[in-house]
């Protein structure tokens, strides 16, 4: 991504979130984009400057359960281009492929649907955090057993300190905002 369209994302969202301390629990604190969201001019923006540093390198977007579908539909309306859903466990119809990965007490397991994704397809995956990068390395795995070429991964918010970064080496990895925990 280009400096100045990096730096313009990253004004976007640092002037369009809150933080909510101990949300969902005590000890965290919670980055909030839907002020973001809920600023239309401001939500557009970001979206027109995704599409900006996309266009013509995908033939798909991917996004994450739930707030990656929020950036992802419109992203893919705006290029004329399919999204797809990769949903937790149990929310879509067969038939489904899943892969399962580990999270703070145990496993969780992401899934999508096979018919849903064309071989050879560029796609990225977009979502609102990285984090641990659990979430968005079973969708690399999801997508590359469907035969699809991962272009990408997009965030808004990087959560640098718990290092999922570091599950998606070799993987181009986009963030606007880059916070410490």
């Amino acid at each position: 991504m280009t400096e100045e369209l990096g730096r313009r994302i990253k004004k976007l969202v640092v002037d369009n979130m809150r933080d909510v301390p101990g949300f969902p629990q005590e000890g965290v604190l919670f980055h909030d984009i839907t002020p973001l969201l809920a600023n239309g001019p401001a939500f557009q923006e970001t979206i027109n400057l995704l599409c900006e540093h996309y266009e013509g390198r995908i033939d798909a977007i991917a996004g994450l359960e739930s707030r990656g579908f929020v950036l992802a539909a419109p992203m893919a309306t705006r290029m004329g281009i399919g999204m797809i859903t990769i949903r937790k466990a149990g929310k879509l119809p067969g038939p489904v492929i899943g892969e399962d990965y580990s999270i703070e007490y145990g496993i969780a397991r992401m899934e999508l649907r096979p018919d849903s994704v064309v071989e050879g397809q560029r796609v990225l995956i977009i979502d609102d955090v990285l984090a641990t990068g659990g979430t968005a390395r079973a969708s690399v795995n999801l997508l590359e057993q469907c035969k699809a070429e991962v272009a990408g991964v997009a965030v808004l918010l990087e959560l640098t300190e718990l290092k999922g970064r570091d599950k998606l080496e070799g993987l181009d990895v986009q963030s606007a905002v880059a916070l410490s925990v």
